[in-house]
């Protein structure tokens, strides 16, 4: 007979762990879960490959309520000590945001009480004496400062089901507590920061609904400031409130409903007599929950908060995946600091958000300026002022139709190979550039335009038939349109699903605007096998990935020169931009303000003249000029983001290294190991670039991979080993 050190961690669980915490009135089908899995693992990139890393699983989490998690175990088998499990425990602990810790190996458990002020944190417990749920209830309590029995009721009250297998991952589980939790206590200004992808109006959804079925608010309104946000919201998870919900349409307003949404452009207007809002009583509404709220609503001047103004003794809840802090603008002075926030690079770290190659494409106007010949004029035969033209000027100034041609072919030549029906995002400078890059791929891609012309569609602000189309672009089960051109328009609120390649040709220098854009291609879509995204660069904006306010990291970069260029002038454009609503579609168009930097008497300033008097764009267009790609290498980021400047070689054999001793410790652990690719998914967390050195040392296996890299033994290639193996078969049949 097997003795208990014998057992596997997993015998331990069933003989000893499991009916310990029974025994304490815990109910195995509702309330205790073993073997949780709370991610779903990172997304590794090779070529087109793609793989899974390995899910973060706590052996138990115990919920007082299906939504409360509030004790994780973590067990060994009883080779180890009661206490072996504590630390990976305390970290997943603090993940989940879980008070109450224990390890456990069978004899006993260590309880590490995350809610105590004593010195007593960790206690030893007799396998008999497992806490019940309600002591541990009271811990939690304590944890999350509930104190009154109504903000009990409020806190303990369960999630929206709708009869699926659907539930709210781990961070929007906390985000939905915290958010709840912080209304119970009173709390009137909350801010949730979640990256784009996320689920913000699923976490909103359950908010709303848990506080509106609780009684704790009765009449809630939803803001926000595009109709296609509202469109999504109301059709999406909002479809539950059914009969009891109402979309403010036409400036109508009905006072019989308890769920409303609406744009802040179908509430106010530019005077008094628009203002329908004011058709409600100050006190009508006790929440407001705020979408996208960095935008609209963000400035203290700004007319949209005469709404959360005038609703002022209701709740607001801000949600955000860019909070705004500049100098006019701060979300945190109204909200205060967020409850919770998820970022960009914990989602994908979490495998819940794609990652994403970068290719930076470098023309030589862009990187050495252009400069017009003496007599040089534009189409119109007007001449072109005598000055260097840089990044900036291109296509907000001054359009280069062959600089137009190129990025359009570039573009092409990727999808060729790698797929023509991928669904693509070209963020353009304006609308007008959005419409000539739409003729430009039109023309590069004539055959697919032959067979169907929404193959390449303008889709912005002004575009009636584009604009329609928007719902087709985003929906995964419609093959057209493939490539969207646009300026502002789909840069926000577009849940761009299938969504696999952003091509940057806009000069982008805020970061709120940024990461808007990258968010459009985050989201993972198994079904449709999108598990990352492609980003081509031409304009560096991709520069931004190496500002401290970016939380995201690149699985790498392709620049065009040995020196990045950071010779341009730093225009900040979201203060050079003014946006206008239609009142009918509530779709956002954004115009660039003339900017008057030019020298006082030069053609430049006579064009901007010219420009207010006549009413065309201002630009001067030009053609005949040499335009081409540079060439290209590639620089490669380590598992910070950080770009790595010794060579790669030496920059994997220091890390290995670190792992491994010599080569014999290496042939020792290799040969143990029953699943080589776990080596594989551990030197990848340490940082190595796998994927990046089996195209340095091309047609190598793994094993020899790293025996060359990291131990300077010769490369050999598969085909030379199979040789070797057969001459070694050979000489044998001879001896």
């Amino acid at each position: 007979m097997l003795s208990k050190k014998d057992l596997s961690e997993r015998d331990i669980c069933t003989k000893f762990i499991t009916p310990a915490i029974e025994q304490a009135g815990w109910d195995k089908l509702t309330q205790l879960l073993e073997e949780v899995s709370f991610t779903d693992g990172k997304i590794y990139v090779r070529g087109k490959m793609t793989a899974r890393g390995k899910q973060k699983r706590a052996d138990y989490i115990l919920y007082y309520r299906p939504n409360i998690p509030i004790a994780i175990i973590e067990a060994k088998d009883n080779k180890h000590s009661v206490r072996a499990g504590i630390q990976q425990a305390l970290e997943y602990a603090q993940i989940l945001d879980i008070p109450c810790v224990f390890s456990s190996n069978g004899d006993g458990f260590l309880f590490h009480d995350r809610t105590t002020t004593d010195g007593n944190i960790e206690t030893e417990i007799d396998i008999d004496n497992f806490p019940s749920p309600e002591k541990l209830w009271e811990k939690y309590k304590k944890y999350k400062g509930i104190t009154s029995p109504s903000a009990e009721k409020i806190a303990s009250q369960d999630y929206y089901f709708d009869g699926s297998n659907r539930k709210p991952r781990y961070y929007q589980q906390i985000a939905v507590n915290r958010t709840v939790e912080a209304i119970a206590k009173g709390q009137n200004r909350i801010l949730l920061v979640m990256a784009t992808g996320t689920g913000k109006t699923y976490t909103a959804f359950q908010i709303i609904h848990r506080l509106w079925k609780s009684e704790a608010k009765k009449r809630i309104l939803f803001l926000a400031d595009r109709k296609a946000l509202i469109d999504q919201t109301r059709r999406g998870d909002f479809k539950h409130f059914k009969d009891k919900m109402t979309v403010v349409k036409n400036r109508q307003i009905d006072k019989s409903y308890e769920i409303y949404l609406a744009l802040y452009q179908g509430l106010s207007g530019s005077d008094e007599d628009t203002n329908v809002y004011k058709q409600f009583s100050p006190d009508f509404f006790d929440l407001i929950v705020i979408d996208e709220c960095h935008r609209g609503s963000a400035k203290e001047d700004s007319a949209w908060r005469e709404i959360l103004s005038y609703f002022k003794k209701a709740t607001h809840i801000g949600l955000t995946a860019t909070p705004k802090e500049t100098k006019d603008t701060s979300n945190t002075e109204y909200f205060g600091d967020p409850v919770y926030t998820y970022t960009l690079k914990q989602g994908i770290e979490d495998g819940f958000l794609a990652p994403y190659r970068v290719i930076r494409i470098g023309l030589n106007v862009d990187a050495e300026g252009w400069r017009p010949e003496q007599g040089k004029t534009d189409k119109n035969g007007n001449k072109v002022e005598d000055r260097i033209y840089n990044r900036i000027d291109f296509d907000r100034n001054l359009v280069i139709e062959e600089r137009t041609e190129l990025v359009a072919q570039k573009l092409t030549e990727f999808l060729k190979g790698y797929d023509r029906f991928a669904k693509t995002i070209v963020f353009c400078m304006d609308i007008d550039h959005a419409e000539r890059m739409r003729s430009a791929l039109a023309r590069q891609n004539a055959d697919l335009i032959g067979e169907n012309h929404k193959y390449v569609m303008q889709i912005t602000g002004d575009n009636e038939e584009g604009k329609r189309e928007l719902d087709n672009f985003i929906n995964p089960e419609e093959k057209y349109p493939v490539i969207a051109t646009t300026s502002e328009l789909m840069t926000t609120g577009v849940d761009a699903q299938t969504c696999r390649v952003i091509v940057l040709d806009a000069n982008i220098n805020s970061m709120t605007k940024f990461k808007q854009i990258i968010g459009r291609g985050t989201r993972i879509n198994e079904e449709f096998g999108k598990l990352y995204f492609t980003i081509l660069d031409f304009r560096n904006a991709t520069d931004l990935f190496a500002d401290k306010d970016f939380d995201g990291d690149p699985i790498r970069l392709k620049p065009v020169s040995q020196e990045d260029d950071l010779s341009f002038v730093v225009i900040e454009e979201e203060e050079n931009t003014v946006a206008v609503f239609d009142e009918i579609s509530g779709e956002e168009i954004t115009f660039e303000k003339p900017i008057l930097r030019y020298p006082a008497g030069s053609q430049l300033e006579s064009n901007w003249i010219a420009k207010e008097s006549n009413g065309n764009n201002g630009k001067v267009y030009v053609n005949g000029v040499d335009v081409s790609a540079l060439i290209i290498r590639e620089i490669y980021f380590d598992q910070h983001g950080k770009p790595i400047t010794t060579s790669l070689k030496d920059y994997t054999k220091e890390i290995i290294k670190e792992k491994f001793a010599s080569l014999d410790d290496f042939l020792t652990k290799w040969n143990a190991s029953e699943r080589k690719e776990a080596i594989i998914e551990e030197l990848q967390e340490q940082g190595v670039l796998v994927e990046a050195l089996y195209e340095a040392v091309d047609k190598v296996d793994l094993f020899d991979l790293i025996c060359h890299v990291a131990f300077d033994q010769p490369p050999l290639t598969r085909k030379r080993k199979s040789q070797q193996c057969k001459e070694a078969q050979l000489l044998c049949q001879v001896w």
